[in-house]
């Protein structure tokens, strides 16, 4: 077998390039055939991944990166039926790992990567806005979630605690900035074509395919990555300290019992904003839409994760 390498050298603050320096030795010393891209900048992993999957022909691609490089991979997928995926967590947040069970210590995630005993069939969540399409693996979302994953992006805090080793707490960092200066807007929702639910003072809408998104937050806990629906939270009708003192217990997923967290499951889910509101796949920001639409169930892929 010829694994497929997709290295994102810039993962957490560079730790991605030292983390490939650590796995290439191990590679050549059991003399496994492989081959690498390293991505160079953003949204390079997805144009790598069109490139391998042009020929329609079974893959298995392994990628070190954050679940931003997980993002652009599958975006760039073509029939990702096709593709045996492999992964070693970098990133920040790495909640694509979390939420599957994969571990985190590189060299360990390699030997899972290579035994290949278990695999997963994951569910490819799609947001679909203005009619333009977006994959995730783990989370998409609309309101407070996806502002904070965008000012995380640009964030100083975050290359600050990566070098700290600390990384996932700038989502909890730049999440209190934005929570001061977040305006809830109302919101309608409708889960597989039922009747519309309305809220009032909506914060955020998130669209989990697996339990957590931003480091941890257990959003949906009982999201899971093989059944053909999205979980959905919505945070609504509540004050900012509420929101404020339910963040910390969402990392124990224990806030689904308070008022002002809804949660729903489909297939098929439908928001409708009083007003333009920022977008997120996987962490990684969109523009700003009014209307959005996530489902899951046209397609799978293969993860390995044991």
């Amino acid at each position: 077998m010829n694994y497929i390498f997709i290295v994102n050298p810039h993962a957490r603050t560079g730790l991605g390039g030292m983390t490939w320096d650590l796995i290439e030795p191990e590679l050549k010393k059991r003399r496994i055939a492989y081959s690498t891209y390293i991505t160079e900048k953003s949204g390079h992993a997805e144009k790598i991944a069109r490139e391998i999957t042009a020929d329609g022909k079974e893959h298995t691609i392994v990628v070190l990166g954050g679940d931003g490089t997980v993002n652009e991979v599958l975006n760039g997928m073509k029939d990702p039926e096709k593709i045996t995926l492999g992964y070693i967590p970098i990133g920040s947040s790495n909640d694509f790992a979390r939420g599957l069970g994969i571990q985190k210590e590189p060299l360990e995630a390699l030997e899972v990567v290579l035994a290949g005993k278990k695999t997963v069939e994951l569910d490819v969540g799609v947001i679909s806005r203005n009619g333009k399409k977006r994959k995730f693996a783990v989370s998409a979302g609309i309101g407070f979630d996806a502002g904070v994953c965008h000012q995380v992006c640009i964030s100083r805090w975050k290359i600050l605690l990566n070098k700290l080793n600390l990384g996932k707490l700038s989502y909890a960092v730049v999440a209190l900035d934005r929570l001061i200066k977040c305006r809830p807007a109302a919101m309608s929702v409708q889960v597989d074509g039922g009747k519309e639910e309305t809220f009032q003072k909506v914060y955020f809408a998130a669209f989990m395919n697996l339990p957590c998104e931003g480091g941890g937050f257990r959003f949906c806990p009982k999201a899971l990555p093989s059944d053909v629906k999205l979980d959905l939270l919505v945070a609504a009708d509540v004050s900012k300290l509420k929101v404020l003192l339910l963040l910390p217990v969402a990392l124990l997923g224990r806030h689904t019992g308070f008022r002002g967290v809804t949660l729903r499951r489909g297939s098929r889910i439908r928001v409708r904003s009083e007003k333009p509101l920022p977008i997120h796949t996987d962490g990684e920001p969109l523009f700003l839409r009014r209307e959005a639409e996530a489902y899951t169930g046209e397609e799978k892929i293969r993860v390995i994760t044991g």
